[in-house]
């Protein structure tokens, strides 16, 4: 599961501020430069608590991209929807994660801030997803590489609910809560046997599926949720209308 060397960028860990007009400081998002690279994405065959759809592990190479600090939060989600989703969560502070969310509630999220600040921001790819909780595509077995409860907000420290965003230690690129607090939302199709035919090459899961594929665990899962390799996916039926309870979404673009 290690990283492969990969040239540096004198930008990475740079950070982009997404700002919505008329919206509050606590509504701007924080994007933080990752330097693409090659690594070995999935589990390790000596991992006892991976599951079939975490294997083989295998050898993928991302291109540069931006990832939110952290994931969305109430706050930035009214920002942008002009709706208020922190009566259904189990934390509604502003500063606490958006969850309970749909895929297609999250497009219409995207197509929105995209048409009020002229970006093109999207969700991450799975392969992203991981390179960036592995802090570029680090041997991490919870992100950061530090003891699970110092990283993730879960079951056994959570009190089964969510908690405001960054509140735990970050991973090595600055990135908090890539363990913990609430699964989070990819772009990739779900697919149990996807690893054994994924391109090296930018990998963007299936060109289609019915549930979309999760990461990064949540409140009311047990350590081995918790992993940077686990994988999963939402009730996604009915072209992505299903809403997944503990999940949210941070955001992802192309520099």
């Amino acid at each position: 599961m290690g990283a492969l060397a990969c040239a540096a960028s004198p930008r990475a860990g740079a950070v982009a501020v997404v700002r919505v007009e008329g919206a509050p400081a606590a509504a701007a998002i924080e994007l933080v430069r990752v330097n693409g690279g090659c690594y070995r994405m999935g589990a390790d065959p000596d991992d006892c608590d991976a599951l079939p759809e975490e294997r083989p592990a295998h050898e993928v190479c991302v291109g540069d991209f931006l990832i939110g600090r952290t994931e969305v939060t109430h706050a930035q989600w009214r920002a942008v929807m002009g709706a208020d989703r922190a009566a259904a969560s189990t934390c509604s502070r502003d500063d606490c994660p958006v969850d309970g969310v749909s895929f297609a509630e999250v497009q219409e999220f995207l197509s929105r801030l995209n048409a009020r600040t002229g970006g093109r921001y999207r969700l991450p790819t799975e392969a992203e997803w991981e390179y960036a909780a592995r802090s570029g595509g680090r041997d991490e077995r919870y992100a950061g590489g530090k003891p699970v409860n110092v990283v993730a907000w879960y079951a056994d420290n959570s009190g089964k609910v969510n908690h405001p965003v960054g509140g735990k230690a970050p991973n090595g690129l600055g990135l908090h809560d890539m363990s913990g607090n609430v699964w989070e939302m990819t772009s990739d199709w779900w697919s149990p046997t996807y690893y054994a035919v994924s391109p090296r090459e930018n990998p963007a899961g299936p060109s289609a599926g019915e549930d979309h594929v999760v990461r990064g665990g949540c409140r009311t899962g047990g350590t081995a949720n918790q992993r940077t390799t686990r994988r999963t996916f939402i009730g996604d039926r009915t072209q992505g209308a299903g809403r997944g309870g503990n999940v949210g979404f941070r955001l992802a673009a192309t520099p």
